[in-house]
């Protein structure tokens, strides 16, 4: 084998990167792999536009079927995104022997089961690294690093923009609509940002994550799922005070007969070192009974860092094609047949800890009303801190309890919110925070 044919779907940010590194970097490819990588076709609806990479007559093309059927491609790679054309073409491929690298997580997260059987059923590999974490190996931390461990947790901040719109109301103090609208200025979100700022970019990815981790099909209306939009400078503020910070974090943890899998703003500690993690960055911390706590960090997102992941994953692929082999690592971690339905605790029966920031009138026993509230649903108060004075007379106050259960926290507040002496609907957050509870 002289040279390996690879033929790309889409040509937007990331497949232009992808096609950047397969030109720039072709010396060092062929030197590690042993043969050429070719990008023989590449499909998009836009050919004209110039993307700064030197593509060879015909290898640009408008039909995304020509490249799923040609004989001499060996390996697809899917940089459309989507789950409508771009699912249609992965399965084409895959039904016509080709192994196929993605990066499309809401695709994945959503029709996976469909996409993974397609390829087990015809032998061939499926990667899809670059779906998760950006330039992070989390995929192949799971399947092949970790393989000896049993996963306790993992937790992990898995979208940039979100991420950079908590640092810019953290170190400046601004409104959510001012950090978001820095973020669209500076290209870190979309138009339409709803997928991130609602926390649903981040659910496509712990769903995938839960899945390698637990041998565990994950429906995504199963995870729970939070977004940042009620966050405030304020409650940043005075989760600093505490010596917290908050991120939106995905959580997922293995209770034996269950697990968790949520995704909302959370306070973290100062010492945890997801706190540090700023800007577009993103992390991920995972627990394994044999090693510990361990922690990738990097890129998230971009051109070159998800690039980089799609030509990791290419380059396994031609390995294994060189050596005749497929299938040797299980798509999903596990074997197929050892593939269970763990079920997916509801977030009314999670324990955890509490933030709670209430508005109230300054009047007397109006603490002693609260915390009678929260003591009839088993609910205990770690501290309570009044934070200053608003103009028109209310005040606020801060509370963080003992862990509780979710189920009772929701009854609680909804209890007090319907106090007279209540003047705003209550703010919580959930705190992680394993050392506060020893």
């Amino acid at each position: 084998m002289k040279a390996i044919n690879i033929g790309m779907l889409g040509a937007g940010t990331v497949g232009t990167g992808v096609a950047k590194i397969l030109f720039e970097n072709k010396e060092i490819i062929r030197q590690r792999v042993g043969v050429e990588l070719n990008l023989r076709r590449v499909a998009d609806i836009d050919i004209e536009r110039d993307r700064g990479v030197p593509f060879e007559d015909g290898v640009l093309t408008t039909d995304a079927q020509s490249v799923v059927a040609d004989p001499e491609i060996d390996i697809v790679l899917e940089m459309i995104g989507g789950d409508t054309i771009a699912k249609e073409l992965i399965l084409q491929a895959l039904e016509n022997g080709k192994p196929v690298v993605t990066a499309n997580k809401a695709l994945l997260a959503v029709h996976g089961t469909t996409i993974f059987k397609a390829a087990a059923r015809n032998g061939v590999d499926l990667a899809f690294e670059a779906s998760v974490g950006g330039c992070m190996p989390i995929i192949k931390t799971l399947r092949e690093s970790l393989v000896g461990n049993r996963i306790k947790s993992m937790a992990g901040i898995l979208n940039g923009t979100c991420n950079y719109i908590f640092t810019k109301i953290t170190e400046q103090g601004i409104a959510f609509k001012d950090a978001l609208s820095d973020a669209k200025e500076k290209g870190y979100a979309e138009a339409d940002p709803t997928l991130d700022i609602e926390g649903i970019d981040t659910a496509h990815k712990l769903a995938i994550l839960t899945s390698l981790a637990y041998g565990t099909e994950v429906n995504l209306n199963d995870i729970y799922i939070e977004g940042i939009s009620s966050i405030t400078p304020l409650d940043i503020e005075y989760a600093a005070q505490f010596g917290y910070k908050i991120k939106l974090l995905a959580i997922s943890k293995d209770l034996g007969h269950s697990v968790e899998a949520r995704v909302h703003p959370t306070m973290i500690p100062f010492k945890n070192p997801l706190s540090n993690v700023s800007g577009t960055l993103n992390a991920i911390t995972v627990s394994g009974d044999a090693v510990g706590d361990i922690m990738l960090y990097g890129h998230g997102a971009g051109m070159m860092p998800t690039a980089s992941a799609v030509i990791g994953d290419t380059v396994d692929i031609a390995r294994n094609l060189i050596c005749g082999s497929a299938g040797r690592i299980p798509l999903l971690s596990y074997q197929e047949d050892e593939i269970r339905n763990i079920p997916v605790l509801s977030i009314d029966e999670i324990e955890t800890q509490y933030y709670f920031r209430l508005f109230v009138l300054d009047r007397p026993k109006v603490l002693s009303m609260i915390s009678g509230v929260l003591g009839d649903h088993l609910i205990s108060i770690k501290s309570v801190h009044q934070k200053g004075r608003k103009i028109d007379g209310s005040v606020p106050i801060v509370m963080m309890t003992h862990t509780a259960k979710e189920s009772n926290v929701k009854k609680a507040v909804s209890e007090i919110d319907q106090l007279d002496v209540v003047s705003d609907k209550t703010v919580l957050i959930r705190i992680e925070d394993e050392n506060e509870e020893e």
